[in-house]
């Protein structure tokens, strides 16, 4: 039986490439908000960050995501990041 492949994703901070479950999403919906997209599923454009703390710290100081996703980013969703990246490591 052969392996499922795993789904490779570029962080784009680091622009290393890893495995999706390793990273965050976080999606500008159509009406124009950004929120983390924990489900992977929302429609809209989207960016993949890599679930580490320096990482996320870099994207807010960068304001990489905000170009990425041509939207203005709140403070919430570098937050609600932290915190999902706070989870995962428990």
């Amino acid at each position: 039986m052969s392996k499922k492949k795993t789904p490779l994703r570029r962080c784009v901070v680091t622009q290393e490439m890893k495995p999706k479950k390793e990273l965050i999403r976080v999606v500008r919906s159509p009406e124009g908000e950004v929120t983390v997209d924990t489900t992977s599923k929302k429609s809209g454009r989207g960016a993949y960050v890599s679930s580490d703390e320096q990482v996320i710290e870099d994207a807010r100081k960068k304001g990489v995501l905000s170009r990425h996703l041509k939207a203005e980013v709140p403070d919430a969703v570098y937050d609600d990041m932290l915190r999902i990246h706070l989870r995962s490591r428990l």
